[in-house]
């Protein structure tokens, strides 16, 4: 809700052009990077003599798979850091735009992916409407729940004066969005996320709205990391620790160098060039949500449970990473403001 509500259409008037491209070259460098690393991997350890078959029909599969759910990149924990140095200026915005659109790009990627993989497996034909209807479809149900109960809001809220009262309706209000988007099986986050994107352009006085938000970001962003600490478990990193080591730095090269040629394209900054892609590290909420889901491809087998805990050990190295690189990030390109 919060990173929607930080995209005002002005902005991305101006910004718009740099946020597309970045978008579009730093999740298909993830993908790509990741799936070859992974792939490369899996070709050495499995792929030679007589098993190059199961090569083709499951570890690539799950290559593939993973490189398209890497694509994501969490937005909680770099609008945490944003918030506690307040920081300001081209990279923020464009950081914080990237970010809104980046698991709409990891959903696309992984519904891709997905069908690719079954097929692969089962020896299926890809279809056009598996292949491309279904994740957009599941895309835009989620941004219409969230413009519609965002126009909802900008109705209600006009009979509002209580500041509690306030405080009230918004989290009611992203509860129902959550619940309507997972009902419909959209994600709750693009929903919230065009939520805050609606309120904070289409409502009047939508800063009385996101004041009271910031009066409670605290605890939740502490419960949020504490949350991401707890998913350090030691079992887990030395079952899948070093292929949790390549995702990270195969999904970190293919995000930097990504970033890196988007702003190129674009004509962006030289801090944004410079700085975007070492802020772009976590991951987080998504990645977990579908490499869980992901587990239906492959069936309950021991490829599927490394498949887990690799990624799960990769976010938890993600996580413990990010507060350092994204105020490193901030603090070179000059936008910190609070320290």
């Amino acid at each position: 809700f919060s990173i929607g509500g930080s995209l005002r259409i002005a902005q991305l008037k101006r910004l718009g052009k740099q946020i597309a491209w970045i978008n579009l070259t730093e999740a298909t460098g993830a993908f790509f990077l990741t799936t070859s690393v992974l792939a490369l991997f899996f070709y050495i350890a499995y792929g030679t003599g007589g098993v190059s078959s199961s090569f083709w029909n499951l570890y690539f599969p799950v290559a593939l798979v993973v490189g398209g759910i890497c694509a994501a990149t969490a937005p909680a924990a770099v609008l945490a850091i944003v918030r506690e140095y307040r920081a300001k200026g081209p990279l923020t915005t464009v950081l914080l735009g990237v970010l809104a659109l980046d698991d709409a790009m990891a959903i696309l990627f992984y519904g891709f992916t997905s069908v690719a993989a079954r097929s692969l497996i089962h020896h299926e034909t890809i279809t056009w409407q598996s292949l491309l209807l279904i994740p957009n479809i599941s895309i835009l149900l989620s941004l219409s729940v969230g413009g519609a109960v965002g126009i909802c809001l900008g109705w209600l809220i006009r009979f509002v004066k209580s500041k509690d009262a306030v405080l009230g309706i918004v989290i009611g209000t992203i509860f129902l969005t959550s619940g309507l988007s997972a009902s419909l099986g959209a994600p709750p986050l693009l929903a919230n996320m065009m939520l805050g994107f609606v309120t904070t352009n289409f409502v009047r006085h939508y800063e009385d709205l996101f004041s009271v938000v910031e009066n409670i970001e605290e605890p939740i962003f502490g419960m949020f990391f504490t949350l991401a600490g707890a998913h350090l478990d030691l079992q887990v990193m030395k079952a899948a620790g070093w292929i949790a080591l390549l995702l990270t730095l195969g999904r970190f090269t293919g995000k930097f160098l990504g970033a890196r040629i988007g702003a190129e394209m674009s004509h962006a900054t030289p801090e944004v060039k410079k700085y975007l892609g070492m802020a772009l590290l976590p991951t987080a909420g998504v990645t977990v949500g579908l490499v869980l889901e992901a587990r239906s491809v492959f069936g309950v087998s021991e490829v599927s449970e490394l498949m887990v805990n690799s990624v799960l050990g990769s976010v938890v190295i993600n996580e413990l990473l990010t507060p350092f690189f994204v105020r490193f990030s901030l603090k070179k390109a000059g936008e910190i403001t609070f320290k």
